[in-house]
């Protein structure tokens, strides 16, 4: 139970109280009775309209759902569009314009490069990720299948010459495509060395070469004659060479290279909203708390690694000499985004003055903002944006008044911090189809502060499948991926992103690789993101930030962005329903189907509900690692409820289905000491009775949304635990 305090007109919970008074508020320059006074006006001004916008969602969902009911069978595409227009679910045509977002960091306007998604409530995750802008591409290889284990190239407890062999052919090879010397290669070359501010290289038959294009170089570190790490630059992303010829690996190499480092995660979106689970005030705490801790610079997280402790903490800026040999300065840190929580969930952290659990997306605004006030002081030495702007990202949202809606509070929060206008800059995520659809117009509404669009396979399809709900059957779940409207809608954020002016003021990305563990291929595949324009897209691990980084390499996206054109005439396609209009599937890939969906949703929210765990490699029903969050949930359970609501199953089905898979995933997490099984006593696992309301309840969750439930039981089960512990 929370204990709360009247401040205001507000309740406020005491952990978050406390917290607020003695730690956020602390030399932030704002004083504890105007900030309360503030926030209780912004809660009651902004709460009736993020109440009304809601209603309007489900207004928007009953006259679909009647709609399909009424017009049963192939949709005439035509008839559909006018009738969404009709409604106001699809809006006006907007005239063109261009956004003029400003102060906006280079990482964001004018490099290409992978993002990484965290969980902020865990600081050493938070740690590795902000730390991530430099990888080095010796371990990503190395620990990685993209060296296969065969013919002697094995992983094992000892280092593997073999393996490591090959790994600096690997390396240098792409050191030849990315920054050549002239007549020669990397595995040729016995030492760098500088002079008149120029790179030469001396080859093994005595010969002196320099850089194909002796513009690449940008720096070194040690002497000119020795240097120990040599800087370059290639379609805006830096390439340090470091040399050692005393290190276990230099003292190999003909020219003393002991390690390739990339800059790779060039931002980082530090995440309150799908990754983690935080349902009252202690979790909002544990939130908060660390994303103050990057704010002020002074984060740590110390754990056992090797029987040995360590203490992690942010990584200072790199310092190099120019070829001038004048000092270089060199961002060593991750540039960190906040992502929000949408307008949808509220949490009993504050009450307003009627009692009611205040929008949880308007408690985030304003507290991850006033934590960000750490930052701008002047003697911070870990400066996240070197403009002092906010980058906060806002999910979940359905078209341009939600879009405005979030403008609105930004502003509001901005005067109640003493904040310059449009200090706090928006990431606005394209994941639901009232956004996809009117993309340009909620551009429109935040054009003076977007620094961020992106897509999300997940979310966009849970959304699309609720939508659509009455429509009819939905195809399998694999075969989404091929649907019209996806790379319709894919294609359509770019586009719209780039005649929005979006290029040198805004981030154009894509969605997560979910494979930690399948490196090799995500190199083969993940590539068709800056391909296709997007200019970053998400990885799962700091590993997986320096291998996507190889990409950028291959792929020019400022030259990309610049051939790509947008017809308006793909808001057709995107309106696609991914039916299958004559299923025919036999029971077995039913079956399969069930199977995948079941176990993928239990072995995600057993963690969730009973573990407080809200983001972690969840092994599938082929013991394939996935990153989870709560985007694969939503997919998921929308899937067989729209299964279950078409007759393509049936209720029994789907109960035997998921006690089965149940018991597959108490023996996938058997090794876990602090995993509470949930077979056999289903009745008594809270995580198990979770699992099948989000599937037995999903046609009735509000846009086909899991947080309700999630929140309303892992409440639950806290209680529960904290009763046990009390006995």
């Amino acid at each position: 139970m929370e204990n709360y305090v009247q401040v205001n007109d507000l309740k406020v919970s005491e952990i978050l109280y406390d917290f607020i008074n003695n730690e956020a508020l602390l030399n932030s320059g704002i004083e504890q009775v105007d900030f309360w006074g503030r926030f209780s006006e912004v809660i009651h001004e902004l709460t009736p309209e993020n109440k009304q916008l809601l209603l309007e969602r489900e207004t928007f969902q009953k006259q679909i759902n009647d709609w399909h009911k009424k017009n049963t069978g192939t949709i005439v595409l035509k008839q559909y569009k006018n009738f969404l227009e009709e409604i106001g679910y699809l809006e006006s045509k907007v005239e063109d314009f261009k956004v003029s977002t400003r102060n906006v960091d280079d990482e964001i306007a004018n490099q290409a490069g992978p993002q990484l998604v965290v969980p902020v409530n865990n600081a050493r995750y938070a740690l590795n990720a902000a730390n991530a802008r430099w990888g080095s591409l010796y371990d990503a290889l190395y620990g990685t299948d993209v060296i296969p284990s065969d013919n002697g190239q094995e992983v094992g407890k000892q280092y593997n010459p073999v393996r490591g062999n090959a790994v600096i052919s690997y390396a240098k090879n792409f050191l030849n495509h990315t920054i050549p010397f002239k007549d020669t290669e990397h595995h040729q070359i016995q030492s760098y060395f500088i002079e008149q501010g120029a790179v030469y290289a001396k080859t093994e038959d005595g010969q002196t070469t320099s850089l194909e294009n002796p513009s690449q170089f940008k720096g070194f570190q040690g002497l000119s004659t020795k240097p120990t790490a040599l800087l370059f630059v290639n379609n805006g992303l830096h390439v340090e060479i470091q040399i050692d010829r005393n290190h276990p690996i230099g003292k190999t190499d003909p020219a003393g290279v002991k390690d390739v480092y990339l800059e790779a995660a060039l931002s980082t979106i530090m995440d309150c909203e799908d990754s983690v689970a935080a349902v009252d005030a202690e979790d909002k705490v544990e939130v908060y708390r660390n994303l103050l801790g990057l704010m002020k610079g002074n984060l740590t997280s110390s754990f056992e690694k090797d029987g040995q402790m360590m203490t992690r903490s942010l990584n200072p800026d790199r310092l190099y000499k120019t070829p001038s040999e004048e000092k270089l300065e060199l961002r060593g840190r991750s540039l960190i985004f906040i992502r929000n929580v949408g307008h949808l969930m509220t949490n009993p952290a504050v009450l307003d003055k009627n009692n009611e659990e205040v929008y949880e997306g308007l408690l985030d605004g304003v507290i991850t903002s006033l934590l960000a006030l750490h930052n701008f002081d002047e003697d911070n030495t870990f400066k996240n944006s070197l403009y002092n702007s906010i980058y906060i990202v806002k999910p979940k949202m359905h078209g341009s008044k939600e879009a405005a809606f979030a403008n609105k509070l930004f502003n509001r929060i901005e005067d109640m911090l003493g904040l310059e206008r449009c200090t706090i800059k928006i990431g606005l995520m394209d994941e639901e189809r009232r956004t996809s659809l009117n993309l340009k117009a909620c551009i429109r509404e935040v054009k003076d502060r977007i620094a961020f669009i992106n897509t999300g396979f997940l979310d966009r399809t849970g959304d699309e499948i609720h939508t659509s709900m009455e429509a009819g059957v939905m195809t399998r779940k694999n075969d989404m991926k091929k649907t019209t409207w996806l790379k319709a809608y894919e294609q359509s954020n770019v586009g719209v992103g780039i005649q929005c002016g979006l290029h040198g003021h805004a981030q154009i990305g894509k969605g997560m690789w979910a494979m930690p563990d399948k490196m090799a291929q995500m190199l083969e595949e993940k590539i068709n993101h800056p391909q296709a324009g997007a200019n970053t897209a998400w990885v799962p691990s700091p590993t997986a930030a320096t291998l996507h980084a190889l990409h950028y390499h291959q792929v020019n996206v400022q030259e990309i962005q610049k051939k790509i054109t947008h017809s308006d005439d793909i808001q057709e396609a995107i309106l696609e329903v991914p039916l299958e209009n004559k299923p025919n599937w036999r029971p077995k890939e039913i079956q399969e189907e069930l199977d995948n969906n079941a176990q993928g949703i239990l072995g995600y929210v057993v963690r969730w509900i009973d573990q407080g765990v809200g983001c972690s490699k969840v092994p599938d029903i082929n013991d394939v690692g996935l990153m989870e969050d709560r985007a694969t949930l939503r997919i998921s359970s929308q899937h067989i409820a729209n299964w279950l609501h078409h007759g393509i199953c049936t209720e029994d089905q789907v109960h035997e289905t998921m006690k089965r898979m149940a018991v597959v995933v108490d023996e996938q997490n058997k090794e876990d000491t602090s995993y509470r099984p949930m077979a056999p006593n289903f009745g008594e696992s809270i995580a198990f009775q979770a699992a099948c309301e989000l599937v037995f309840e999903g046609l009735n969750q509000p846009n086909g949304y899991t947080e309700p439930i999630l929140h309303k039981r892992r409440l639950e089960a806290k209680e529960r635990f904290h009763s046990v512990v009390n006995k």
